[in-house]
């Protein structure tokens, strides 16, 4: 394929690729009037085929014709003319007044309305408003506008390509723009060999699922009241894994806004609907609201029992004094905080613009001790470097189209269990010096594509070679095993800088705290898990000199 600039129909070709791509591998879950776009799609002239895309990839289905002038179409009547034909595209097509507004500016309001003060000096919205009331039936755009010149455009099918979008890529929110990034060269991704049993849907069902759970979505975000949304996802039987968790993930947003409404037995049925992380520790809290402490208490002790995770676990542990001291019971035993290596500083308050990270990192760093503000990027990135095959391995369910950032299943409960092998295989190069030449192979060979872990504009040869002489192996084997137990919760929350000391080879993770700045829940869990392992972390308390400020 030439490049995009090369290739004035490169949206052309590009969506070619997801019709053949959805035909060779969804074709027996496709229904007819998608086989048959698919089918005479390809026996349009050039033209036509151009245009329609050109449509397609646009906002909305209604376009002023005089918009769709494109040099390498020509002309637009000629190339419109055997979409006509087929009953693909409108002329002059119906329209209501919400759609007329799209269309027109302004002036044209007030000229195809004759509007006079003080209707005219309102604004668009309150035009519409205003005129919304007089006009509530929909007309051809002709009988709107009489006076008009120009021809307004429909194009029929919209949903329908809409809809095979979605079957090529498994979600709504990626969209054509996806090609053009990509042969641009501003995004690159992994090359995956991608089965034809290695797909998003697997079932006309499945596809069925998918958007009707959408649809919920959509009225929930329209305000519809929570229980008609949560009786209409809980009326839907899912059997595709990766869709299901979308629908509890769904439940437990729905839960949480009931919580927020303070519909406290709705959101207990609610959560009584899904096993989604979290729900445990949101049920003990209704439960607690609505007075009834004793239950509460007999599912935080079984949670205790089996906790789910860190963050779970110190929830539970926050919560337990309470209940036990509401329900009489005697006082519980509190978990005492980790005890942290402190770093005091008080500096002058920057004259230019800063942020407080930048001033300790400035601060702290010289040639024999550098200092990098890293946060979240450099331990996800030397993981996503040492484990690149077993995160892209292509297995069933994990990836469906070329433009896959990460695997689709990554923040699912069995995502480290479907790769446990591969992981283990990954990880085992720390017990020797092969982790090294491993990381650095991938940094070179990958640089510069996707990847859910690798920060490719946080990374560079200095940090990478610091990191790799200073962080004991055991150290990053830890590190990556944390971030496999939880990889939603736990590839956040690292220390803003790291320290180096390239002659000891040994470093010292920092974080950073402002002026009434706290730590936060992960950074204390981090500090936690930094302190059982005996890895070096120290917190740094920032304070401005009073003559400065």
């Amino acid at each position: 394929m030439k490049p995009v600039l090369e290739n004035p129909l490169y949206y052309l070709e590009n969506f070619q690729l997801v019709l053949d791509w959805v035909c060779e591998r969804y074709d027996d879950v496709l229904i007819d009037e998608e086989r048959q776009l698919i089918s005479r799609f390809s026996e349009m002239p050039q033209n036509a085929r151009a245009i329609f895309v050109r449509m397609v990839m646009r906002k909305g289905e209604f376009f002023r014709q005089s918009k769709l002038s494109y040099a390498e179409i020509g002309d637009v009547q000629a190339a419109l003319a055997p979409l006509i034909a087929a009953g693909w595209v409108d002329l002059d097509p119906m329209l209501s007044i919400d759609q007329l507004f799209d269309i027109l500016q302004k002036p044209e309001i007030v000229l195809a309305f004759a509007l006079t003060a003080p209707h005219k000096q309102m604004n668009k919205a309150e035009q519409l408003a205003y005129l919304r009331e007089l006009e509530p039936e929909t007309k051809p755009y002709s009988a709107w506008y009489p006076t008009s010149t120009e021809v307004v455009v429909q194009i029929k099918n919209k949903a329908l390509c809409d809809r095979l979008r979605l079957i090529f890529f498994g979600n709504w929110h990626q969209d054509w723009s996806e090609f053009v990034l990509s042969d641009l060269g501003i995004y690159r991704y992994e090359s995956i060999d991608i089965s034809k049993e290695s797909r998003g849907f697997q079932t006309r069902r499945d596809i069925e699922d998918y958007i009707a759970l959408q649809q919920c979505r959509d009225l929930f975000e329209q305000e519809e009241p929570i229980d008609i949304v949560f009786e209409e996802v809980v009326g839907l039987h899912i059997d595709n894994g990766w869709i299901a968790r979308r629908r509890h993930k769904f439940l437990f947003q729905l839960g949480q806004q009931a919580e927020k409404l303070k519909e406290w037995n709705l959101a207990l049925r609610i959560y009584g609907q899904t096993p989604y992380l979290g729900v445990r520790l949101r049920k003990i809290r209704v439960l607690e609201k609505i007075g009834q402490s004793a239950q509460a208490l007999q599912l935080l002790n079984e949670a205790l029992a089996a906790p789910e995770s860190e963050a779970e676990l110190q929830q539970l542990q926050r919560s337990a004094p309470r209940l036990n001291r509401k329900l009489g019971h005697q006082k519980s035993s509190t978990i005492s905080a980790t005890d942290v290596h402190v770093i005091e500083l008080q500096l002058p308050y920057p004259i230019e613009s800063f942020y407080v990270e930048g001033v300790v990192r400035d601060f702290l760093h010289s040639e024999d001790t550098p200092v990098f503000y890293v946060e979240n990027t450099l331990i996800n990135s030397l993981f996503g470097l040492l484990c690149w095959d077993a995160i892209f391995k292509p297995i069933p369910g994990a990836f469906f189209h070329p433009f896959h950032r990460g695997p689709v299943d990554l923040t699912s409960a069995d995502f480290h269990l479907r790769r446990q092998e591969d992981f283990a295989r990954c990880l085992s190069q720390l017990d020797t010096d092969a982790y090294i030449t491993s990381i650095r192979l991938t940094f070179e060979v990958k640089n510069g594509i996707q990847s859910p872990f690798v920060f490719w504009g946080a990374l560079d040869e200095t940090l990478l070679d610091l990191a790799l002489n200073c962080i004991p192996p055991e150290h990053l084997k830890h590190w990556f095993n944390r971030i496999l137990s939880d990889i939603k919760a736990n590839r956040n929350g690292f220390p803003d800088l790291i320290q180096f000391w390239p002659q000891e080879k040994r470093y010292n993770m920092i974080e950073v705290k402002g002026p009434g700045d706290r730590l936060q829940d992960n950074q204390k869990r981090l500090i936690d898990y930094c302190a059982l392992h005996q890895m070096p972390i120290s917190v740094c308390y920032l304070e401005w000199s009073e003559d400065s400020q």
